[in-house]
């Protein structure tokens, strides 16, 4: 029955390490936004048909941004594995679960590595999408989780938030120069492509609901923008 004791205790010490690094982090990547990506993916892959490995999927949803290409330096981000060892292998001296020995570090270093939008985009445009990219079940729990949590309410208010961090322009007139920028064009670039890339059958399922909220959010807006009061009823009290 997962976890073991000595599972347990190597999750809390990832959280624990998570924790600390969202700590420096800003509202669009904090620790409850990898709270819900943990807690997705582990019930994504609890209804998966052929059932993935666990703890693989809870350490990798867990650490996925500590190594965020927004907040480190590309040499930090460069080797994920490097970075993670003396992790592993204190896991491996305190609490008898030795990742590295057994293959599942590569596997949780691999899917953190993967998991990016940016990431499954650059390797589909250089050919280099391969047959693990297609078939690595926890890799799809994860990627699944962290994409759910970028669209519907949670991924509107991220937006949002990553933004105003950013400087970015929330909304411009659709002439502007700066409208390639502006949270609401990240909106038609990326977020509502996210559900026809969605790998997980029961992660498809939740995508369609929060799909429509993000198409809902976008006919508001719009409604709002281009709002026209007929004249009759532009008689304002002072």
């Amino acid at each position: 029955m997962y976890p073991t004791p000595q599972e347990k205790a190597v999750v809390d010490a990832a959280e624990q390490i998570m924790i600390e690094t969202m700590a420096r982090y800003d509202p669009s990547h904090d620790k409850y936004h990898v709270q819900r990506v943990r807690k997705t993916a582990l019930s994504l892959a609890q209804v998966m048909s052929t059932k993935p490995d666990l703890l693989v999927i809870e350490l990798a949803a867990l650490l996925h941004d500590v190594l965020d290409k927004k907040y480190v330096t590309p040499e930090e981000a460069a080797d994920p594995y490097g970075f993670f060892l003396p992790f592993f292998q204190k896991m491996a001296t305190e609490h008898g679960v030795d990742l590295v020995q057994n293959g599942r570090a590569r596997t949780i270093t691999l899917v953190i590595d993967n998991v990016s939008w940016s990431t499954e985009k650059k390797l589909r445009a250089q050919d280099q999408w391969t047959r693990w990219h297609d078939e690595c079940v926890e890799l799809h729990c994860v990627q699944d989780a962290d994409r759910l949590d970028a669209i519907g309410a949670f991924g509107i208010m991220r937006c949002a938030a990553y933004s105003t961090v950013t400087n970015r322009a929330l909304h411009t007139p659709p002439d502007d120069p700066d409208l390639e920028h502006t949270a609401i064009q990240h909106f038609h670039d990326k977020l509502i492509h996210i559900r026809d890339r969605l790998k997980t059958e029961p992660g498809k399922k939740l995508g369609d609901k929060r799909h429509q909220a993000l198409l809902d959010f976008l006919a508001s807006i719009e409604d709002e923008y281009n709002v026209a009061l007929p004249s009759q009823n532009l008689n304002i009290a002072p």
